[in-house]
């Protein structure tokens, strides 16, 4: 019995003995096989990724860096868009298609349509470089910036105003956003429009629109005077006269006058004080020629323009007292406080005379020419105006017949 029971214990533990190695068995397999599978896996990722590197290092174009924004080329259609790149594209590294960017993409806008809003325009106008030497050959420009409602009636004149003098001169188009037709492509004036908002006269949509065209022109590092002129503006002077003349000035030329009357003095808003006191309120012309430091402080201003803009309401006009008012406030030295636009107030009212065909002729332009005299450089000078409105449409035919002999235009 003793012996029977021995003999069933043996055999018992024999079966556990056999069923642990079994179970154990089992166990080192299973180890085994992940352990293979995960070295399989791993060696599958490392070559993945040793490929990828090897290609990204490999392709002379590529670069970690992701794509700047079109207009980082000072091109149109994406500045400042919130363009971040997704994961698909972080992980996909399709560089293939990236451009270089040369510095010529920085120094000068190769087309004028942006999608910049005003606040990211005026941030990026506002910038200006601190080395004095130019990493290129810069010859000064002026820009000639035209605020008009649609076409230049007067462009004819125009035309044979800038022919022949490609290289020394921008143009800016600030129309009406409805305005649609284009020059012809053999115009200066193709493609010159800038991204536009509607502008209302009195309003402060004008200052608006004239700080944008600012703006759009200061994008050219080339850029060095700034002219604003409307569609009935005309040149008294031929190009080569004007660019001398304001290349060399040592100032810009932009009115500002401390007018006592109720039209002056009457229209300031005591809410305004005190970043804008009575003895800083200034009145002036709205058509101004600016230097680039000038044009940049008027782009890169927000203190006084809110204040303006809270305000400055009817019978207080923005185009009127705004800038006279901030140039005299941050940098009344830039300017000579004259303005080279001619126009007459001889008649009382809110508009200024417009001149017909009647009134042209050799004398009347003549008078205008050199009928004055003002300070030039520290110097008296008999040449005070360089341009004269406003002229109507029909006068175009009798200054292109006066314009090749008085004011030298190439034909």
């Amino acid at each position: 019995m003793k012996e029977s029971k021995t003999t069933v214990f043996l055999n018992d533990l024999s079966i556990r003995i056999k069923r642990e190695a079994n179970l154990n068995n089992f166990h080192i397999r299973t180890t085994v096989i992940l352990s293979l599978m995960m070295t399989f896996f791993a060696l599958i990722l490392g070559l993945f990724i040793h490929d990828r590197i090897r290609s990204i290092l490999s392709s002379p174009d590529d670069t970690f860096f992701p794509q700047l924004n079109t207009h980082s080329s000072l091109s149109p259609n994406s500045h400042f868009q919130n363009d971040t790149p997704s994961n698909s594209d972080l992980l996909s590294f399709d560089l293939s298609k990236r451009r270089v960017i040369e510095l010529g993409d920085w120094i000068a806008p190769k087309e004028l349509q942006h999608s910049m809003s005003d606040e990211e325009l005026f941030w990026r106008a506002s910038m200006m470089p601190h080395v004095v030497e130019y990493p290129y050959n810069r010859t000064p420009k002026m820009a000639f910036m035209f605020l008009t409602k649609g076409k230049l009636p007067l462009a004819p004149l125009w035309e044979r105003f800038f022919k022949g003098h490609q290289g020394l001169y921008s143009i800016y188009l600030h129309t009406s956003p409805d305005y649609a037709l284009e020059p012809p492509e053999s115009s200066v004036f193709y493609k010159r429009r800038i991204p536009s908002q509607g502008v209302e006269w009195g309003k402060k949509t004008m200052v608006d629109a004239e700080r944008r065209l600012l703006a759009n022109a200061l994008l050219d590092f080339s850029n060095e005077r700034f002219i604003l002129l409307s569609e009935t503006c005309i040149p008294i002077f031929n190009f080569t006269t004007i660019y001398t003349h304001l290349i060399n000035s040592n100032q810009s030329f932009l009115s500002l006058f401390d007018d006592p009357r109720r039209r002056g003095r009457g229209r300031y808003n005591h809410k305004m004080g005190p970043t804008i006191s009575l003895s800083d309120w200034r009145k002036g012309s709205q058509w101004f020629e600016a230097q680039r430091r000038l044009a940049v402080e008027i782009v890169s201003d927000s203190r006084y323009y809110s204040v303006f803009v809270e305000h400055c309401n009817p019978p207080c006009y923005m185009d009127e007292h705004y800038l006279p008012t901030l140039v005299n406030k941050v940098c009344p030295d830039l300017t000579s406080n004259e303005s080279i636009t001619w126009v007459d107030w001889s008649r009382d009212g809110p508009h200024p005379s417009t001149f017909t065909k009647r009134y042209v002729s050799e004398a009347f332009l003549n008078r205008i020419r050199h009928g004055f005299n003002c300070t030039y450089n520290g110097r008296i000078s008999s040449i005070c105006f360089l341009f004269a409105r406003k002229f109507h449409p029909n006068t175009l035919q009798p200054l292109l017949s006066i314009a090749p002999d008085l004011l030298g235009f190439n034909v």
